[in-house]
């Protein structure tokens, strides 16, 4: 199936061909139809699938073949007839950047409404009047709520990423914004998963919608040589820049679990000699538009990245994602994957696990139904993974055998943080040496000696302290 067989308009097509494509991904050739009829639609795929196209092509294609509305207030101008909603700024800004590149030859106009910079360029363009608003659920409710914003003119919804913006507690922001919309519209929902609350968001929202799930959440994506390093907490900085430089890494993402953790091991790399930045929330709008830039043009080989800012990467030729943190979700850990291996490359998956984190690689591999294959540190003795019964890691991390299941009795041993066995307390080693009231001193220690001395209390005066 081409593009040509899916009943886009010829301006539209015009601009899928000056971007290279001829093929539509499954997500886009089943979803397309579904939209240009005008159906609400459920879409669940992964990441690098191509959700953003499967949208923006029909919806701006409905736009062209509709009477643009006008604002009911003021001078006329366009009114907005499409609302798409994402979590982050940069989803927010990628999302735009389709729309303004397959819909260039139709003269549509976008408003970008997120938060983070000042809001006065993105009134001005909701005041000379736009077809398309593309917004964060935050931003867009502080417009509203100074009434900047009128959505009854809006015909079409789209939530992308919805199970983004479930994590980030934009649900409720969701719903207060479709309170101020027309009931009779036209809902579309987009997601790398589909968790129970998103299901229930989407009965409550779009009506008799068709489903379109393309892979299912507990896949990942072929083509990606997954790996996992036991390793020591801090010996992982130190494990990733000799990665980065014996791999030839040119363009990898590394997860971190924090930010505050984001931008400490950019530090450290730095010092190691290598290039990279951090994206987070507490970014400024144009550090994080310079990191992506860098990276998107090979000047930063490595873009270290949370969980939450990484929603709006679309970047192609990734070959390397690192998961420095192991996420406790796994359904993150394929999400996190799929950013390499994209329109039929191969990439690696390399993940670092710590003791604390064995339990997440153990939820991972039952989610994606086979184990990871363990790769031996290099220079690190195999003595550092061993567990506090003696059991190497790479064995603790493997599925429990029903044997082990069962409570067995065990001498626990005295254990210090290095792994030394302690000597057992006893009364010499354990009682406390008896405190002189005198002098404030131990029992065996001499007092400490006092620049200044306590002077007799004068008679009716206070007590005056005079140099020893």
């Amino acid at each position: 199936m081409l593009f040509t067989d899916l009943g886009l308009i010829e301006p539209v097509l015009r601009a899928v061909e000056a971007e290279g494509y001829r093929v539509p991904t499954p997500i886009q050739a089943q979803t397309i139809p579904h939209i240009l009829a005008g159906r609400d639609v459920v879409g669940c795929a992964q990441t690098g699938t191509g959700k953003t196209a499967a949208f923006a092509l029909p919806l701006i294609q409905r736009l062209a073949q509709t009477t643009r509305a006008v604002a009911s207030k003021g001078k006329p101008r366009p009114a907005p007839r499409l609302l798409v909603l994402c979590p982050t700024r940069e989803l927010a800004l990628q999302i735009a950047d389709s729309f303004r590149t397959y819909g260039k030859f139709l003269g549509l106009r976008y408003a970008l409404i997120y938060g983070g910079v000042n809001q006065n360029p993105q009134v001005d363009s909701l005041r000379r009047g736009v077809d398309v608003i593309v917004a964060t659920p935050g931003r867009l409710m502080d417009l509203m709520q100074q009434g900047h914003i009128d959505l009854m003119t809006i015909q079409t919804l789209v939530l992308d990423e919805a199970d983004r913006m479930l994590d980030m507690g934009f649900i409720e922001d969701i719903r207060r914004i479709v309170r101020h919309m027309p009931r009779q519209r036209q809902t579309l929902l987009f997601s790398a998963t589909m968790p129970e609350a998103i299901r229930r968001l989407a009965q409550a929202l779009l009506s008799d919608p068709a489903e379109v799930q393309i892979a299912p959440e507990v896949t990942t994506a072929e083509g990606i040589d997954q790996v996992v390093y036991l390793v020591n907490r801090p010996d992982k900085t130190v494990l990733l820049a000799h990665l980065v430089q014996s791999l030839n890494i040119d363009r990898g993402i590394v997860f971190t679990r924090t930010k505050h953790g984001a931008d400490r091991l950019v530090r450290h790399l730095v010092r190691h000699g290598i290039r990279a930045q951090a994206i987070h929330s507490d970014k400024s709008q144009s550090s994080r538009v310079n990191a992506l830039k860098n990276f998107r043009e090979n000047k930063t080989p490595l873009l270290v990245a949370t969980d939450i800012a990484s929603r709006g990467i679309d970047v192609d030729g990734i070959t390397h994602v690192v998961n420095y943190d192991l996420t406790h979700d796994p359904e993150t850990y394929v999400h996190r994957i799929g950013r390499t291996a994209r329109a039929g490359a191969r990439g690696a998956a390399i993940s670092f696990c710590d003791r604390e984190e064995v339990k997440n690689l153990r939820a991972i591999q039952r989610l994606i139904g086979r184990e990871l294959p363990i790769h031996p540190v290099p220079d690190m003795p195999a003595a550092s993974f061993l567990d506090r019964g003696g059991e190497p890691v790479h064995e603790v991390a493997r599925e429990p055998r029903a044997a082990r299941s069962e409570t067995v009795d065990r001498p626990r041993r005295n254990q210090n943080t290095s792994g030394r066995r302690r000597s057992a307390p006893t009364a010499a080693n354990t009682a406390k040496p008896r405190r002189n009231r005198a002098n404030g001193s131990r029992a065996g220690k001499p007092a400490k000696s006092t620049a200044v001395a306590a002077a007799p209390r004068r008679p009716g005066g206070r007590r005056k302290a005079r140099r020893a």
